[in-house]
């Protein structure tokens, strides 16, 4: 482990801890200075700590941190205004600042990468402010599979005195630099409508910077091999409704399975009271694992998904579709990966037909797959599927968002493949009238989304929303002078924060 002691953007001096002595400054310039030292020490963590920080840099953990040398950690605020909000949806801005959270907001308070992985960002042009490079860095590696985090366990005690900036300049520069040209545009309407703000200097500045590249991947790569064990146990659970057929493929899928599940929970659901089950092959044939049938009357997927989270004994739960096909060492090669690489949660690819996977790597996924995800089952303690979002959307963005505000990572990995045959008596196929249907004024965006969006979003993400969802409606409804539709627009906004207010209530209650 280097350290690499820095104020007022120049280096301090440079640490080496495991020869216990410091080593000759070259450059002044951070970034410039570590990535010398990325290039001359191979195998190596590289950490950053402001000079005032450095008796509260816990530097007897942070090895501990790297076990996946594809990592980079910081601690502190970022230089970027919360305004990035504006242009950015992911769930990586709204940082929970008592857990490690995956982000891109890098600071240059405290933080760490490989060396490894830092050289392979040698060919961008950097400048000299080091809080700007290091979030350029994050958020251009995040994609290709470099893991992002905001890491608490990087000091020994919070500390409250971290520097907060509000610069336009390299907001603009920022989102030029790593978006789309017409993101500056829509930076600037949001500053126009939500803060009354005419940034034209900024925004005209930006245009002459050029779009950063990162053109390399970052593999999985562990430090430590884990002791070799016997693969884990796993669970599987099936909510389904009508769909026999596509219930029994996947069941015979699981049978043929290198690794067993140990129990695989199905939730039947049909409205009629007087209704029997369709799964009668459940009890007629002869399966390899045992099987949890629940037959119920409530419809609704977070029901039934929640109902079947309770039943599970093993130590991974696989949240399965009803309508998927797989090979049969998915289980093995997904569950080796988890063990290998000691991941909490993974989603894997789930392919239409003719649909071709673009990812390579595996990276942190800003979504989360209800039907194609695996997971620890200790994690379920702390997470369920929002009652309030039944019938809606967004309920497995929501689940997602739930775990990462626990500390816990979704990785994707695009290597392993489901198929989603895409049934075609999907969707919910049972009648449920929401209570807003008969509001003289229809609420827009669907209330579920609209909570999803009041419980997981920053307040500049929501504004940001707000905008880009007053631009796109225009053009499919049928009022088309601007200022009516500008005031019918307001009216609906303000309807769908009513009723997603009321639903999360409602649930509570239920509670």
């Amino acid at each position: 482990m280097i350290i690499i002691y820095h104020q007022n953007n120049k280096v301090d001096t440079v640490y080496d801890d495991k020869r216990q002595q410091f080593l000759e400054v070259v450059y002044d310039d951070v970034l410039k200075e570590m990535m010398r030292l990325a290039l001359s020490f191979e195998d190596r963590i590289l950490v950053w700590c402001q000079l005032e920080l450095k008796q509260n840099l816990n530097v007897d953990l942070i090895p501990s941190l790297f076990v996946l040398k594809n990592k980079m950690l910081s601690f502190g605020d970022s230089i970027l205004s919360h305004k990035i909000g504006y242009v950015d949806s992911s769930p990586f801005l709204n940082v929970k600042t008592n857990v490690c959270y995956p982000t891109w907001l890098m600071s240059a308070n405290v933080g760490a990468i490989h060396t490894s992985s830092l050289v392979q960002f040698e060919s961008i042009s950097f400048t000299k402010n080091f809080s700007y490079d290091l979030t350029s860095i994050a958020k251009l590696g995040m994609p290709k599979g470099l893991l992002c985090y905001f890491e608490p366990k990087l000091v020994l005690k919070a500390h409250t005195g971290l520097e907060k900036t509000d610069n336009l300049f390299l907001l603009f520069r920022f989102v030029k630099q790593h978006y789309r040209l017409r993101w500056i545009v829509i930076l600037f309407l949001n500053l126009l409508w939500h803060e009354r703000k005419l940034p034209f200097v900024p925004f005209l500045i930006s245009l002459f910077f050029k779009r950063r590249y990162c053109h390399k991947t970052f593999a999985l790569n562990t430090s430590e091999v884990p002791k070799k064990t016997e693969l884990s146990t796993i669970d599987v659970i099936i909510p389904t409704i009508g769909r026999s057929n596509y219930v029994h493929n996947v069941l015979k899928d699981l049978a043929q399975q290198t690794h067993l599940p140990k129990r695989v929970i199905i939730i039947e659901q049909h409205p009629d009271p007087a209704s029997t089950s369709d799964l009668d092959f459940i009890y007629s044939k002869s399966w390899p694992f045992a099987i949890k049938h629940q037959f119920i009357h409530q419809t609704g997927a977070c029901n039934a998904r929640n109902l079947a989270l309770k039943e599970v004994t093993a130590e991974f739960v696989y949240l399965a579709d009803d309508d998927i096909e797989f090979d049969r060492d998915l289980l093995e090669k997904v569950l080796f990966k988890m063990w290998r690489f000691n991941l909490d949660v993974v989603s894997m690819s789930c392919t239409q037909k003719d649909e071709v996977e673009q990812k390579k790597a595996p990276f942190q996924w800003p979504a989360f797959g209800a039907g194609c995800s695996i997971l620890k089952s200790k994690l379920l303690d702390e997470v369920t599927f929002n009652m309030a979002l039944e019938f809606g959307y967004s309920e497995d963005v929501d689940f997602g968002c739930q775990l990462r505000n626990n500390g816990v990572d979704i990785i994707y990995l695009p290597y392993i493949k489901t198929h989603h045959l895409k049934a075609p008596i999907g969707g919910f196929r049972s009648t449920f009238k929401q209570l807003w249907r008969e509001d003289s004024i229809l609420p827009k965006p669907a209330p579920t989304v609209m909570l999803n969006s009041l419980l997981n979003k920053t307040n500049a993400q929501l504004l940001g929303y707000k905008t880009q969802l007053c631009i796109n409606y225009y053009f499919v409804q049928k009022i088309k002078h601007p200022l009516r539709y500008y005031r019918m627009f307001l009216r609906q906004w303000d309807r769908s924060k009513y009723w997603a207010e009321h639903l999360q209530s409602s649930n509570k209650e239920r509670k």
